[in-house]
């Protein structure tokens, strides 16, 4: 078969119907482990007894063993150890593998950006009446984030195009969609190119997003 671009084309308008189911997963999952990173990086930058040692072996787990497998354990091993996830949801699964397994890399790069602000911060909040919490939320977190922005966009990146593995349990994502066209037209060469120019496109617009934070961000500085 020859490449027709016109067979490319005729694609987008069925991908971008797909693309909100997309961009929820990468949405809610991002927040997610942003969110649960912080707390992990701060268990960590404090070396906060036994839960510094049971983050460790979270975060060494989920970096250290494949995405595609932790959504296959969540999705179809948990519900044989705990009844309570038989009904959970392809969708469900799915944000809550990605959330962890973010999670767990969002962790050391935000506590390697606590690390970078200077201890000093940390003493000049006390001496004014703050305590540890306030400090943290007040002083510490709003530098090191601003240190972290690049890493957690890299980050967020790299989890929207893990999402693309949500049609291994069964959601239309448009990966599944794109199986689905190349499997009935057998255009693959334009089915697996059109998807990949919507995930170039996405990426550009957080590259995009990522440099109008860094310039806000750094205004002060």
């Amino acid at each position: 078969m020859d490449f027709k671009v016109e067979a490319m084309i005729s694609l987008f308008p069925i991908l971008f119907k797909a693309l909100g189911l997309t961009l929820k997963i990468t949405f809610i999952s991002t927040f997610i482990s942003v969110l649960l990173g912080i707390l992990i990086a701060v268990i960590r930058f404090f070396k906060v007894k036994v839960l510094y040692e049971i983050t460790g072996l979270f975060v060494s787990f989920f970096r250290g063993t494949p995405l595609l497998v932790q959504l296959f354990l969540i999705y179809y091993g948990l519900p044989q150890v705990f009844p309570i996830f038989i009904n959970m949801s392809a969708f469900t699964a799915t944000v809550l593998g990605l959330s962890l397994h973010f999670s767990a890399y969002m962790a050391e790069t935000i506590r390697g950006a606590l690390s970078s602000v200077d201890r000093g911060q940390l003493e000049a909040g006390y001496s004014v009446g703050m305590n540890t919490l306030q400090v943290m939320i007040r002083v510490v977190i709003p530098q090191g984030i601003r240190v972290a922005i690049p890493s957690i966009v890299n980050i967020s990146i790299d989890l929207l195009k893990s999402s693309s593995l949500a049609f291994t349990l069964g959601l239309a994502d448009i990966m599944a969609k794109t199986q689905l066209e190349a499997a009935s037209s057998y255009r693959f060469l334009e089915s697996y190119l059109a998807v990949a120019l919507v995930y170039w496109g996405l990426v550009i617009l957080l590259e995009r997003i990522q440099k109008t934070l860094e310039i806000k961000l750094n205004r002060a500085y």
